[in-house]
């Protein structure tokens, strides 16, 4: 079955639509939970199901150094080796090149860098990394990309563009943009650079569209720029983009963050932000964060979320929870990475109701008024607003 997205409706800038690939339809707007390297942290597949993810992601950059391609391509590929029979999307590694593996040299042709497990050599080129992720059998494949750090100069920002380009371009080329090779159709996403400089972000945006690419992705975001620029960034270049086409937003975050980005036009989110904090023992809840180790809960017997119908939440209460981390018992993290998932998870959900009731405007506000309320109750409750300027 041909990969094809379907714009179901708008309410403003905000949207409604599905993803049908080969191995499910995904309602959008989505939150991918990550599974970096063909895991997520601390969930079993029947977690995801139970939470109602409909598509995952995963990192071709950590699969190639870890168990290899070979390994995962002779096991049947990536839905069959991490048994998960629903959608996945694979990010090429451009982000994780930069950011972990140590001794990094770009050129026009690729990047060489020394693994950041090993310190073994490697050399990434557009081709090989887009014939990874084809031969890992994701429904969705990510072009290579330059993404630049943050602070950055102009040049800097302006290599990183062209870079992108030029990569993206020689991607396309190996199988097309639309790839049949493993019995499915595979689709292959641009991914917009730019840093914070909106004609830069405007260049990077024409040069995809004209190679033409089912789908697009905002690149180099929640990287260190303020929130509000951020945002700027992200509904500006969601501007630039096919209203025929979905959008994703790499790596973006909080709560907050998402709401306000459906609200500028964006599909598509992935984060580790909900079960990397859930192992630490921070959950979110519908009143905002909260910090399950507080000594408050100790005999807090209500659930973690009163408003959340999760497994967690209909069978344990905060003070078990606080229990577990205090205790050292895995089942702690299990339980409250659950939870998180599921909360981002039916926020999308709910997101996605109210902008097919057309609606959506006056539930983002409810919801923020609720998830800014905090808890009096809890030390800290006033920290809200800085915790949620956490990166990824």
């Amino acid at each position: 079955m041909p990969i094809r997205f379907t714009l179901e409706t708008t309410d403003a800038q905000a949207r409604a639509g599905s993803l049908s690939t080969d191995h499910g339809d995904v309602p959008t707007p989505v939150f991918m939970p990550v599974g970096t390297q063909a895991a997520v942290k601390a969930a079993t597949p029947g977690v995801l199901k139970d939470v109602d993810a409909t598509i995952v992601l995963a990192n071709a950059y950590h699969l190639f150094l870890r168990p290899g391609i070979d390994t995962i391509e002779e096991a049947g590929r990536l839905h069959r080796f991490m048994n998960w029979d629903r959608a996945i999307l694979t990010d090429s590694g451009g982000y994780q090149v930069f950011s972990l593996a140590d001794l990094k040299k770009a050129s026009g042709d690729g990047i060489e860098f020394r693994s950041h497990i090993d310190g073994s050599l490697h050399f990434f080129t557009p081709e090989t990394v887009i014939d990874a992720e084809v031969r890992l059998g994701a429904d969705i494949i990510m072009s290579f990309d330059y993404c630049p750090p943050y602070p950055c100069t102009r040049t800097q920002a302006e290599e990183a563009v062209a870079l992108t380009g030029k990569w993206a371009a020689r991607g396309a080329a190996v199988y097309g943009t639309r790839i049949e090779r493993n019995g499915y159709e595979q689709a292959l996403f641009g991914i917009v650079q730019g840093s914070v400089h909106e004609d830069l972000r405007r260049r990077s945006a024409l040069e995809l569209l004209e190679i033409g690419f089912p789908g697009y992705a905002l690149g180099g975001l929640s990287v260190g720029e303020e929130k509000a620029q951020m945002l700027d960034i992200v509904e500006f270049t969601a501007s630039l983009l096919p209203g025929d086409k979905p959008r994703y937003l790499m790596g973006v975050g909080t709560p907050l963050d998402l709401v306000e980005s459906v609200a500028r036009g964006v599909d598509m989110f992935d984060c580790v932000l909900p079960t990397r904090n859930a192992r630490n023992g921070t959950v979110f809840t519908s009143s905002g964060k909260l910090v399950i180790r507080n000594a408050a809960y100790a005999r807090d017997f209500s659930p973690l979320d009163p408003q959340c119908r999760c497994y967690t939440c209909r069978q344990y209460s905060r003070a078990y929870l606080r229990h577990l981390f205090m205790a050292g018992e895995i089942l702690g993290p299990v339980l409250a990475t659950h939870h998180s998932l599921h909360f981002y998870c039916r926020l999308m959900r709910d997101a996605r109701g109210a902008v097919l009731s057309g609606s959506f405007f006056d539930w983002k506000k409810r919801f923020i008024d609720c998830y800014t309320s905090g808890e009096p109750d809890v030390p800290g409750a006033s920290n809200r607003a800085r915790e949620n300027k956490e990166e990824r």
